[in-house]
């Protein structure tokens, strides 16, 4: 996502901020086509917990609909409300499931809980006696962490508790989808047909990002991206099918030279080798960008990757701009975008690209663009 600009148009953009967050619209109508195209005609849906996994639930859930989406999916309760009133007739699913004394919400909001247990599928039938409301079906095939095992959910099939329940969706998490050549995969595809096969008058769902590139047996009805929405890589170690949507800029506060033997940032953690240039960026963890990256990750400054250097700190990073000709008190540095996406981030910082996401911060500028 290329997006020229001048120097003074940066400064004057991030007012009293140091960063400026550009979102691409435009990217995640596209990347949730694409990932679309991976069904050959299955509904796709969108997940766009934790604020839209840091882009923005304001923005990006009505841009999602423009683009065709009908159906989402939030983890907590408090989400899908701010979603409703965004999304006023679409279908929305919150993943985290049925809390005790959390069913009037619900129905109020016209919200569907993902039920993943015993308890909750009697809890919600019992609240919705006689005008059954939509809801959906966590089965567990191999993450161990919500739903009913296997063995449990074929126990249920055809019992009146699921119509009483007003169950509408059955399904389950792939645990290693990235990782297409292990054997847990075909053992949730294989488990999940099972399911499925049981609950055959009702639509199934079982792939996430990575899980739409898994083949058709992983498809069933209903896909349900998420990271790969935002330009994260659906499939580690090949090409990136997505479109890039984050562009993160820091303007540079400071440049500065530095003698062999002086040290930069908390502690003392690098000491210069011999005389350079260095530049102090206007961010730092309290933004969003990981402490853990220090010493490890790089900013572009007019395309030249330069190494952060010491301890990042709350509001301040220093990185080398020696060979950086362009690096000048207000000039932008390139923290995430120009290649250099999420998951690199993620990966210098001992992280994945999604924490680097959710983790986004509130002080930045935020620029939409479609």
């Amino acid at each position: 996502m290329g997006l020229p600009f001048a120097q003074a148009d940066v400064t004057r953009s991030l007012g009293e901020h140091g960063a400026r967050l550009t979102i691409d619209l435009s990217a995640i109508g596209e990347n949730w086509r694409r990932l679309g195209a991976q069904g050959l005609g299955t509904e796709c849906a969108a997940v766009v917990k934790a604020d839209a996994y840091g882009c923005g639930l304001q923005a990006v859930a009505p841009a999602l609909h423009r683009a065709g989406c009908r159906t989402f999916f939030v983890a907590h309760l408090s989400e899908a409300i701010v979603a409703r009133a965004l999304l006023p007739e679409a279908v929305i699913y919150v993943l985290n499931g049925l809390l005790p004394g959390t069913e009037a919400a619900f129905a109020a909001h016209d919200l569907r809980p993902v039920l993943s247990s015993r308890e909750e599928l009697t809890a919600w039938a019992a609240f919705s006696a006689g005008r059954p409301m939509p809801a959906a079906l966590h089965v567990d095939t191999g993450m161990n962490r919500l739903g009913l095992r296997v063995p449990e959910a074929l126990a249920l099939a055809g019992d009146p508790v699921i119509a009483q329940a007003g169950i509408a969706l059955i399904m389950s998490h792939l645990v290693s989808a990235e990782r297409p050549d292990e054997a847990v995969n075909e053992r949730q595809v294989a488990a999940f047909a099972m399911v499925r096969q049981a609950y055959s008058d009702l639509p199934a769902s079982l792939a996430n990002s990575s899980g739409c590139f898994l083949g058709s047996a992983a498809h069933h009805d209903l896909l349900r991206p998420g990271y790969a929405l935002f330009g994260g890589n659906p499939t580690p170690g090949r090409e990136n099918p997505m479109r890039p949507v984050v562009r993160l800029e820091a303007v540079i506060a400071q440049v500065r030279e530095v003698g062999r033997g002086e040290s930069v940032g908390y502690n003392g953690r690098w000491t210069a080798p011999g005389p350079r240039r260095l530049a102090t960026l206007s961010l730092g963890y309290a933004d969003g960008y990981p402490r853990s990256a220090s010493g490890k990750g790089h900013a572009l400054v007019g395309g030249v990757p330069c190494p952060i250097l010491g301890l990042i700190s709350m509001d301040l990073i220093s990185i080398d701009v020696t060979e950086a000709p362009a690096a000048a008190r207000g000039a932008p540095a390139v923290l995430i975008g120009d290649g250099l996406d999420i998951d690199t981030v993620g990966r210098a910082a001992g992280t994945i690209g999604y924490e680097i996401l959710t983790s986004l911060g509130s002080r930045y500028v935020r620029n939409y663009v479609e």
